[in-house]
């Protein structure tokens, strides 16, 4: 059985050694020079026209990617790491002096500063646990800043695994996650606070190498330093060894490479976004207690329903006993109780989404931003409430009923917003206690309940006092 502890500073340093002492690496790196290049169209995709001043690149090898860079962003300053001293050498002749090189463990990185972009190609499956290096690295990106990496899935060398299953023998070889597993890991376990909660996801993407036999592929893992043994692994008796091969080159000798793409934005300023599973759930309210729990700064970007009331700006001001210059002004209001989409319709106009611009004011002051109705409330055009989620970066509380009903609309509206890549910081339950649909939430939603608000039947100023004290911390939030 393979070993799943944490590696151990031994065998990290064994890893490097090996690759250190690769000098043919850049001669056998065909695919990891293919997957670089996919995972720069994607790092540029996300970006689109901004650029990143400061880059920090791990497992950086002999500097293929550390090229494409370079020549992405000439302007920005690249700091490129690797564990190998023998690699950096190696990537420092490849890429001069325009480029930072310094020896690093991207699973316990100690630098300073904080990077725009932060980014790894075909490195964080040699880091056992991925998720601890994962949470490092995002604790270095800047606000607004992407980490971005390239990893392999579980399907990686299918065919070598199953000729060493047709010979009753385990391939000596790393098992790596399950698409399923990527998905259900980090972020949704991101080790910290809830409240920074990274926007992004994983996508994958199959690759096939077409090698000139068994002998030939062993031979390229020998020549790019890929060849620590597993813990717990056994190595094959020559004869059996032989008997592998033969089967792995009368199946074709191709190999499946199972690539994982993730990547991940840290939101642009402290905050949350504050939606619904439905509308009246109870989101103003929990808005001014989170306001009032942090003394943040309130944001109402959409206000519908005003010739009926008097909006929730006011009433979050007063409830949550707010100087004025906590409020901020909403981007646009309308009259009717309505969509924002068509409440600006029977004013014979439309939403204005030009005006729809996260504000960053006091940056590292927590502002909370409160949503109309659910994530698919129409605001525009061809624009949902959800599409400015994703905008804005913020990640999101959801607030629903805890009464009966609330499991499926809660899970509908997590399962949205993870298929977009948004941050999910938690969900607040507004109602009487209810421990079961409380522990169904979490444990289907993988998700945590970051509060359960009990019943008031008149919300005043003191209940939202009362109720703020539930919230949890925004200072536990912080690296």
């Amino acid at each position: 059985m393979v070993d799943k502890r944490p590696q151990t500073e031994q065998e990290r340093a064994a890893i490097a050694a090996r690759f250190g002492a690769a000098e043919e690496y850049d001669s056998a790196a065909a695919i990891q020079r293919l997957v670089s290049r996919r995972l720069l169209d994607r790092i540029v995709r996300t970006f689109g026209d901004r650029k990143p001043a400061r880059i920090l690149e791990f497992g950086c090898g002999t500097g293929a990617f550390t090229t494409l860079l370079q020549e992405r962003w000439p302007d920005a300053e690249v700091l490129a790491t690797d564990l190998a001293p023998e690699m950096l050498e190696r990537a420092r002749a490849r890429c001069g002096d325009d480029v930072a090189f310094a020896v690093m463990d991207a699973a316990a990185p100690r630098l300073a500063g904080r990077f725009d972009l932060i980014c790894g190609n075909l490195a964080l499956q040699w880091i056992d646990p991925p998720e601890q290096a994962l949470s490092a690295l995002y604790g270095l990106l800047a606000p607004g800043g992407l980490l971005a990496v390239s990893t392999l899935a579980a399907e990686s060398f299918a065919e070598w695994r199953q000729a060493h299953a047709q010979e009753g023998v385990a391939a000596n070889i790393r098992v790596y996650p399950t698409r399923s597993s990527c998905q259900k890991g980090w972020p949704a376990n991101a080790i910290g606070s809830l409240l920074q909660a990274p926007f992004g996801q994983w996508d994958f993407e199959t690759l096939v190498e077409q090698t000139a036999g068994g002998l030939a592929f062993l031979r390229g893992l020998k020549r790019i330093g890929a060849t620590t043994p597993v813990a717990g692994g056994h190595p094959l008796t020559a004869g059996t060894l032989r008997k592998v091969v033969s089967r792995f080159d009368a199946a074709g000798a191709a190999l499946t490479w199972d690539v994982a793409f993730g990547l991940f934005r840290r939101a642009p300023r402290a905050g949350v976004f504050v939606t619904g599973t439905d509308t009246g759930v109870g989101k103003t309210f929990i808005s001014a207690c989170l306001t009032r729990a942090w003394d943040a700064l309130y944001w109402k970007p959409l206000q519908t329903g005003l010739a009926d009331e008097a909006g929730d700006t006011p009433t979050v001001m007063e409830l949550a006993g707010a100087d004025a210059d906590r409020i901020l002004p909403p981007a646009d209001t309308f009259l009717a109780p309505l969509s924002p989409q068509a409440a600006a319709a029977a004013e014979g106009r439309a939403v204005d989404v030009k005006r729809l611009v996260l504000p960053m004011r006091q940056p590292e002051r927590p502002l909370v931003v409160e949503g109309a109705g659910g994530v698919d409330v129409p605001v525009a055009k061809d624009l949902l409430l959800i599409d400015q989620i994703a905008e804005f970066g913020l990640p999101v509380v959801v607030v629903a009923r805890s009464g009966l009903g609330t499991v499926n609309h809660t899970l509908l509206t997590l399962e949205a917003l993870r298929r977009r890549g948004i941050g999910i910081a938690g969900v607040v339950l507004n109602g009487p206690p209810n421990p079961g649909n409380r522990a169904a939430i979490e444990e289907h939603g993988h998700v945590a309940v970051l509060a359960e608000v009990p019943f008031f039947e008149n919300i005043t100023t003191e209940s939202v006092k009362d109720a703020a004290r539930l919230m949890p911390r925004w200072s536990c939030s912080e690296n």
